[in-house]
């Protein structure tokens, strides 16, 4: 290797200065997909309890529209797998700006629905469309980071998402009250939905080497980790799905996945009712307060980004994957135990941001384990743990009424059963942080046909820190 390739794979900054910065471009891009991914989907907690929604649907029950929110993370989950594959086989660039326009669609054709069932099936449809969206932006962060660098850039992809859902209640809110009508929100989101697909198009190739843009340099920072492994086909499907169901890690990350999104939904589908509802929040105040407990959480992105890839580098591998995110599930569990505990909305209030900071700061890590792990299947092993992640949200949205309704007839339990809410997700996260740590991110579900290429030099890059 000669002097200046060494230069360049430390990432020096006179490397860095000549290297192109497509990958840049490719990141924010891709937050602002994951910001439409998110206010597409979080919008409909907010519509939900909405007079113009309730004067539109005056006879529907709770556990009716628990069922309408819960749809959508149903179908979203069932959908992860094949359409991470797709993304593998297609490429993501095609897929992903189909998922985009696709979803944005359908976004309009829900504002048209003139009966709940309607509305179930266009959210069926769309939870569809954008199973595929992080799976497939996963394995395009794959191919454009180096693995050292994956969890900061996934947490900015993960940022979008969060600004996305942050911002949602409040500017739903505000949008129904200037257009007197939660059909008009969703036509507009749906406009600018059609706008962030042409813009994914234009911007978004495979790989590095295939944009006309990106130079040697900034091929060589983001290194060529999987050029020798062929592109996954029709065949590839038992193989994979047979590697995936084998895979111990996969699993006990997935069940992890399955109860922090228990536990995290809440905040995006009942919360709002919650407080509405349980503690008499004027709608305006309580957009408000849905917005400050997501918006608390957006700098844990940054955080868990930072954070995830110092552990990596202090803890070696398979424990740098582990402690951040067991850690802030034990946190968010004991923060959900505080929410039981209170009577003040404020500090309930305060204690969900808690959780969804936790939450937030554990992401990058969940993205950068499925990247490690997944080698040229990492959209549909993404898919994979996505899938267990929505089947756990789609189970909240349904469950959270019907435990309201328990635990008003529990002798010992608050009247209102909010208590019996609280403690349920708080023993999901638990359950979360537990399972993690069985997990070991330095295991390729499948092994490479061909030996891949280092990246960096044998001296720079200390074994704990390897695939093996």
């Amino acid at each position: 290797m000669t002097a200046p390739q060494a230069s360049l794979r430390r990432g020096d900054p006179e490397s860095q200065h000549t290297a192109s910065t497509v990958r840049m471009r490719v990141v924010a891009v891709s937050v602002l997909m994951a910001f439409m991914l998110y206010l597409d989907r979080v919008c409909l907690g907010e519509i939900v309890k909405s007079n113009s929604f309730l004067g539109d649907f005056p006879d529907a029950s709770k556990e009716e529209i628990g069922e309408v929110l819960g749809a959508f993370f149903f179908a979203y989950a069932l959908f992860q797998v094949p359409s991470g594959w797709a993304s593998d086989r297609f490429g993501g660039r095609v897929m992903l700006t189909f998922y985009i326009l696709a979803w944005s669609l359908l976004t309009g054709l829900s504002g048209m629905a003139g009966t709940l069932g309607g509305l179930l099936m266009a959210r069926l449809a769309f939870g569809v469309v954008q199973a595929g969206a992080y799976p497939t932006s996963s394995g395009v962060i794959r191919s454009w980071f180096h693995f050292r660098n994956r969890a900061m850039a996934s947490s900015f992809v993960s940022i979008g998402g969060r600004l996305g859902g942050t911002l949602a209640p409040f500017l739903t809110t505000l949008l129904i009250l200037q257009l007197s009508s939660w059909r008009y929100v969703l036509y507009l989101y749906s406009i600018v939905g059609i706008v962030a697909a042409a813009a994914y198009w234009i911007i978004v190739r495979n790989r590095p080497e295939d944009h006309p843009r990106v130079n040697a340099n900034e091929i060589e920072l983001i290194g060529k980790l999987d050029a020798a492994e062929p592109k996954t086909d029709a065949r590839d499907i038992l193989p994979m799905l047979g590697a995936i169901i084998q895979s111990r890690s996969l699993w006990l990350n997935s069940l992890a996945q399955f109860c922090l999104v228990f536990g995290w939904a809440f905040l995006i589908t009942w919360l709002p009712t919650y407080l509405k509802e349980e503690k008499g929040v004027e709608s305006f105040l309580g957009s408000l307060m849905v917005t400050g407990v997501l918006a608390i959480a957006i700098p844990g992105q940054l955080i868990g980004g930072w954070l995830g890839n110092r552990a990596v580098r202090s803890l070696g591998h398979r424990w740098g994957r582990i402690a951040p995110l067991s850690a802030t599930c034990f946190l968010a569990a004991l923060a959900y135990v505080g929410c039981s505990s209170f009577d003040s909305v404020w500090m309930i209030v305060a204690c969900c941001a808690m959780v969804s900071l936790m939450t937030d700061i554990g992401n990058p890590t969940v993205w950068a384990f499925m990247q490690d792990v997944g080698g040229r299947n990492t959209a549909a092993v993404f898919g994979w743990g996505n899938m267990w992640g929505n089947f756990g949200a789609a189970a909240s949205a349904i469950a959270v009424p019907r435990l309201m309704t328990m635990g008003r007839s529990i002798e010992g339990v608050s009247s209102d059963g909010q208590s019996l809410v609280f403690l349920t997700c708080a023993g999901m996260y638990m359950m979360a942080g537990l399972a993690i740590l069985g997990t070991d991110a330095t295991r390729l579900i499948r092994q490479p046909t061909t030996p891949q290429p280092t990246t960096q030099p044998p001296s720079t890059q200390p074994p704990s820190t390897t695939l093996e």
